[in-house]
């Protein structure tokens, strides 16, 4: 897993400063001096291999990376603009931060719950089932499942433009969309027992809907930014990566808080401690 977030990384970095040295962008701010950007991808790889080895505890070596990139910006700039750091800062998160925490949930060690299912993967994999993998699994279906139905309800059905940002998005299409990712999750919840209660699988594919939708929205506003209709060629036909995986980009973000925080108030909810309960279930991992 590694070696493809490692992959990942350096293609997204690619493709984002692709947008950032376009001649629309260019024209309303200068792109950052190629070290920069170059120096970026390097720091987004090296979160990844940090996140992987480390366990995800990676907070202080973003803010060290930040303030480097701010330093090479203004001894590589003579006259720095304030657009030329954020784009930079921006990208270090977008591309480094944010994907690193797909490998923060893969590395839940919790054993999942003890389900035919669960041992029918571990039978396949030779993995132990763990919360991480059940996790990480269940984003993914929930993301393709989301796009799925998005895709056809909207083809079909979608008259009402959801937003101006992509045109081609439709009111009926997410609503398709927001269906299909709540169905899966729930049909994760019935094959693995995770995330553990119907409601908690609700919740679940309502977060990760959103977090895949919004992701496609803001990776369509760079590209209309840079005035491109892709964002790169790495697929034949299908354009670059960032077209291909922009769904993923929060969602694993979103899942990981999901299974640290709102899952733990969600079960705790329903004990014996109720609110009390929950709220101290749910601030739990900030003192861990």
């Amino acid at each position: 897993m590694l070696v493809t977030a490692l992959f990942v990384t350096y293609q997204a970095s690619r493709e984002y400063f692709g947008f950032m040295t376009s001649k629309q962008m260019s024209k309303g701010m200068p792109p950052p001096p190629r070290v920069v950007s170059v120096a970026t991808t390097v720091m987004c790889m090296g979160m990844t291999v940090f996140s992987h080895f480390y366990r995800g505890k990676i907070g202080t070596l973003l803010a060290v990376a930040s303030f480097a990139l701010l330093v090479l910006q203004v001894v590589a700039n003579k006259r720095p603009k304030f657009a030329q750091l954020a784009s930079s800062l921006f990208g270090l998160f977008y591309c480094g931060w944010l994907p690193s925490f797909w490998l923060k949930l893969r590395n839940l060690a919790l054993p999942a719950p003890d389900t035919p299912a669960a041992a029918f993967l571990t039978g396949i994999t030779g993995w132990p089932t763990t919360v991480g993998l059940v996790a990480v699994l269940t984003a993914v279906a929930v993301i393709i499942a989301a796009d799925t139905g998005a895709y056809f309800v909207g083809k079909s059905l979608g008259r009402t433009k959801l937003t101006d940002i992509s045109p081609k998005k439709t009111v009926e299409g997410a609503a398709g969309g927001l269906a299909a990712a709540v169905a899966t999750a729930l049909g994760s919840w019935a094959l693995f027992g995770w995330p553990g209660s119907p409601l908690a699988a609700v919740v679940l594919g309502v977060m990760v809907f959103f977090s895949s939708l919004f992701g496609d929205l803001i990776e369509s506003i760079m590209k209309r930014d840079a005035g491109m209709k892709d964002s790169g060629d790495l697929i034949p036909g299908h354009g670059g990566l960032l077209d291909r995986f922009d769904s993923y980009i929060f969602s694993g973000a979103v899942t990981y808080f999901f299974s640290v925080f709102v899952l733990p108030f969600l079960n705790a909810l329903h004990g014996p401690g109720g609110l009390s309960a929950a709220m101290t279930a749910g601030l739990a991992p900030l003192g861990a």
